[in-house]
């Protein structure tokens, strides 16, 4: 009598890297490992070395290595390559005909399984659905990076608002000029006392270059311009990250920035009350939209213009990873519990410069409940 074939799903790579594959291996792993599901068992592979932290970090049913799976040919002795023929030698023993994998399982695992005559399936849902809703474990992580996220934002406001300011009207900080890669270095510094650090760096940009909302920024900053501050670091012992943004003013802000500043605080609370479970991504960002838009400011995704306009989404998925699934922005799927979202309206422009207000937030059966306690006043001093 002819079995049915194993029911086989794999997820593969470098765990240090693929926040999915960590999930699962419970290990930062720097040399290639894959995660194998074999009808309800999981199976880790990686290095011999690694067994045993492997055995005490994931909840792996079975912990194995290449080694103990080598095809007919042998191992090769590249280290990747190896691990993926272990990886479909050990799907091919048990009989698999199909696997279905995520969408970061690298084409080297592809290939040796296609050669081992095990058809690759994809599922856009694995690796992300059980990421998208967070344990309480994994909210507590979110909640202490944001903590520390934001003493460091406070630090940084509060630096920039108590400046000196030149005849020219750029700022100094203790007889030093304070530039956007000053205040940056300054953040980088402070996190790093933190046990924390900024892999994908930060923003702190200003009149013009903030025109361009993802513009790093560059160069003095100016008594009486907007100071868009986006600090987004990764917590080194939980790995999960914090992000936040605040915008401040050296001196007085114009009646303009005001403007701009009290229609994008209104904007994150309309799109903080449509956070909630079953409403949609999609409805989230149009709350916020269609509040900046009431207020006279256009959009113009993908153009950067002289005066004021909307420039992207309302926020994102965050955990593992800085950017994760889904989009608060339009077409976004539905809204599920316990999800972490950053809710981040802006308005940037050449002339006047830009105003962004950036909170975390998980979703609940009730209302959203924020992870942010800063204040969002352009008014530091």
């Amino acid at each position: 009598m002819r079995h049915a074939p194993a029911s086989a799903r794999i997820m593969a790579g470098s765990a240090d890297k693929n926040a999915s594959l960590f999930k699962r291996i419970g290990v930062p792993l720097g040399d290639p490992a894959a995660w194998v599901e074999l009808d309800n068992k999981r199976i880790a592979l990686v290095r011999d070395l690694e067994m045993e932290r492997v055995r005490q970090h994931s909840h792996a049913d079975d912990v194995t290595c290449p080694a103990e799976h080598p095809p007919a040919a042998g191992l090769s002795a590249d280290r990747e390559t190896a691990t993926a023929e272990a990886a479909a030698q050990l799907l091919r023993s048990a009989k698999v005909e199909e696997v279905y994998a995520d969408r970061s399982l690298p084409y080297i695992f592809a290939w040796h399984l296609i050669q081992a005559e095990i058809n690759v399936l994809y599922d856009d849902e694995y690796g992300v659905l059980d990421r998208r809703q967070k344990t309480h474990q994994e909210l507590d992580a979110l909640a202490a990076a944001q903590k520390v996220t934001e003493e460091v934002m406070r630090m940084m406001c509060e630096m920039i608002a108590r400046a000196d300011a030149s005849a020219d009207g750029s700022l100094k900080f203790q007889g030093e000029p304070l530039t956007s890669q000053s205040v940056r270095a300054r953040a980088a510094i402070e996190f790093m006392k933190r046990g924390f650090s900024m892999g994908h760096g930060a923003i702190v940009a200003t009149a013009p270059h903030v025109a361009d909302c993802h513009h790093a920024g560059d160069g003095p900053l100016y008594t009486e311009l907007p100071v868009v501050v986006d600090l987004f670091p990764r917590d080194d012992s939980s790995r999960y990250w914090g992000d936040c943004t605040r915008t401040v003013v050296h001196g007085q802000p114009s009646d303009v920035v005001k403007a701009m500043h009290a229609a994008v605080v209104e904007a994150r609370l309309a799109s903080a009350a449509a956070l909630t479970t079953g409403n949609t991504a999609d409805a989230v960002h149009k709350a916020s939209e269609n509040v900046l838009i009431a207020h006279g400011y256009p959009c113009s995704r993908g153009t950067i213009t002289d005066e004021p306009s909307i420039q992207h989404g309302t926020g994102h998925g965050i955990g593992l990873d800085v950017h994760e699934p889904i989009l608060l922005d339009h077409g976004g799927g539905e809204i599920l519990e316990d999800e972490v979202f950053t809710i981040e309206p802006g308005l940037y422009g050449r002339n006047v410069g830009g105003v962004r207000v950036e909170d975390m937030l998980v979703v609940t059966a009730g209302e959203a409940r924020n992870l942010n306690q800063l204040p969002d006043s352009l008014c530091w001093d």
